[in-house]
């Protein structure tokens, strides 16, 4: 009879229609197998018989026969499944001590004998009237941890002044004069203390984050509130952008107004200087056309007129005054101020920088 290998899957012995392990498996004539079920099924809705692998004709239903060896192998394979899902070490729990080779998990740990015991293993625990006394709890690891390394006697008390656990011969040596109470009892009071512990851990946490969600809080209010000086700021610096230009205009308009007006009568004195010159050569002209004349009638008669200059300015008090451009500037920087005070009234954070440039002002 065969035996099961670890190697063996799952897939060795499925069967081609359902896919699962083999049910009573049976062969048909080309030497394929399948469960019971599933190939008579297979062919009761059929008008022709054929393998359902390779699709050989069959004339007439095939007889169909257990396969017996392939029987055995799938209940062996089944129980090796079995005892591998139940018995078999599985990371975090207990191995047995006394296995040797493949390690099967231990059911019990004896607290006398301190070893785990496999159900196979724990039987003499069950049957021999010494060993039933013997001390049998759930599966626990490192139990050479619970043996006194200085007597070799289970750890089964605690000292409370020094905080450790004692065996039996502790008591009444090193730790004669200390109070001694059980593991379960300190146990209990130790955990009471944990849950203390735990619960003011807890606490802590919750004020962390709480703590967490008062910065993500804040943080979020201070991007608010810079978004909103952002924009403030933004809105004050075109206004004042708008006003800035609106002022450079006024003022390139007033000074332009007040050179034209400089300069037209800058063109009316010259034109007033010109018509005067143009008199005055004409009376040198006359004076020198008469200077020419023997007629001593005439030129008496008309020297008179001669003698008397035309009609002219004094233009030695005439001036062309420069025109005063500050008050039209003032006026600029006035304007300029009155909508810097409305703009920043809107925002009040910056007041103090409002004061410092009415200063400067």
């Amino acid at each position: 009879m065969a035996t099961p290998h670890s190697s063996w899957s799952e897939e060795n012995f499925s069967c081609p229609i359902c896919l699962d392990v083999f049910n009573s498996p049976v062969s048909t004539p080309c030497g394929h197998n399948f469960c019971t079920t599933c190939v008579t099924t297979f062919w009761d809705d059929k008008d022709q018989y054929k393998c359902p692998v390779c699709n050989e004709i069959f004339q007439t239903r095939p007889d169909l026969r257990v396969n017996t060896l392939l029987s055995e192998m799938v209940d062996q394979f089944r129980t090796f499944t079995l005892v591998k899902e139940l018995l078999c070490v599985e990371p975090g729990e207990v191995p047995c001590d006394v296995c040797t080779g493949t390690q099967l998990k231990a059911v019990k740990s004896c607290l006398v004998c301190f070893i785990s015991y496999c159900q196979t293993h724990l039987e003499p625990h069950q049957r021999v009237t010494v060993l039933k006394s013997h001390e049998l709890v759930e599966p626990m690891e490192r139990l050479g941890e619970r043996m006194c390394k200085k007597h070799n006697q289970l750890l089964e008390l605690f000292c409370q002044t020094e905080q450790v656990c004692v065996c039996q011969l502790c008591t009444v040596t090193d730790h004669k004069s200390h109070p001694v109470v059980p593991l379960k009892e300190e146990y209990e009071v130790k955990m009471a203390q944990l849950g203390k512990i735990e619960s003011e851990v807890q606490q802590m946490i919750q004020e962390r984050q709480q703590k967490i969600q008062e910065i993500k809080d804040t943080v979020g209010l201070i991007k608010a509130d810079g978004d909103r000086v952002i924009a403030d700021g933004e809105e004050v610096l075109i206004a004042l952008m708008l006003c800035i230009e609106k002022c450079r205009d006024d003022l390139n308009e007033a000074v332009k107004d007040k050179l034209k007006s400089t300069e037209e009568k800058a063109e009316g004195l010259i034109k007033e200087l010109e018509q005067e010159i143009e008199l005055l050569i004409n009376r040198c002209s006359e004076s020198k056309q008469f200077s020419q004349s023997e007629d001593h009638l005439h030129f008496l008669q008309t020297f008179m007129s001669l003698n008397n200059p035309p009609s002219t300015r004094d233009w030695k008090t005439v001036e062309l005054r420069h025109p005063s451009y500050i008050g039209t500037l003032s006026s600029s920087l006035d304007q300029l101020k009155k909508t810097l005070f409305m703009e920043m009234k809107k925002m009040p954070d910056l007041h103090s920088a409002l004061k410092k440039l009415v200063h400067i002002w």
